[in-house]
């Protein structure tokens, strides 16, 4: 069953704005502030597709722009641009929908700015989600990209694939344990940093988005 997006302007401390989608389904368990890759929107079809997914969970959604992907530029925010951007589109996801339990998280560098944030100062959500937590550059493992997690004082859920190049999964376990009972980390066997999965997997990129949602549904509602 679709559910309506309703498209939102967010106003940013900046005085600039960027767009964003609602997209809120009847008596919503749940509401999702959903930040978007360093390389693809809030309208790339993965972004658009788990949304969807959620939303039959009753899960609703609020999908935003970061600035430099509002300008059309290749080059991601600043952190600091981008921890604003963060809250502004948790703020305004808050007075939407005021009664209905608050996440925020993303895909990747969506994810990465909002714990950032939310080390910073917290952002008053009940916990994050990592789509693709970003541990560490292609071939290059390490866990400095993880160090302000210990800042963070709100549950989190990792979802990682074992084929990540940028998340090695040793490395993610790691992470996870020193964290303890603040994170859990669900596998996706066989996905890669996009959650894509080989034909010989036996598996399709829609099962493993299912996987996703069924994954982020289930934790938001324990």
């Amino acid at each position: 069953m679709e559910h309506a997006v309703t498209p939102l302007n967010i106003s940013l401390p900046s005085g600039t704005s960027v767009s964003a989608l609602l997209c809120a389904p009847p008596q919503a368990s749940a509401l999702f502030v959903f930040g978007h890759g360093a390389g693809a929107g809030m309208h790339h079809p993965f972004m658009a597709d788990l949304a969807a997914a959620l939303g039959e969970r009753g899960v609703a959604t609020l999908r935003y722009q970061f600035p430099f992907m509002e300008q059309a530029s290749k080059r991601p925010d600043a952190p600091a641009v981008a921890q604003a951007a963060v809250r502004a589109a948790v703020a305004e996801a808050a007075a939407r929908l005021p009664d209905v339990p608050l996440y925020a998280g993303g895909k990747s560098f969506g994810g990465r700015m909002t714990s950032q944030a939310q080390a910073a100062q917290p952002l008053g959500v009940r916990g994050l989600v990592f789509i693709g937590f970003p541990l560490h550059p292609a071939g290059k493992p390490g866990t400095q990209r993880a160090e302000h997690l210990a800042e963070v004082q709100v549950p989190m859920l990792f979802l990682q694939g074992t084929r990540d190049a940028l998340a090695d999964l040793a490395l993610v376990r790691a992470t996870a344990s020193q964290l303890g009972k603040r994170a859990t980390l669900h596998v996706v066997e066989g996905a890669d940093h996009s959650f894509h999965v080989l034909v010989r997997s036996g598996r399709s990129d829609s099962q493993v988005l299912q996987e996703l949602a069924d994954a982020m549904a289930a934790w938001m509602s324990s």
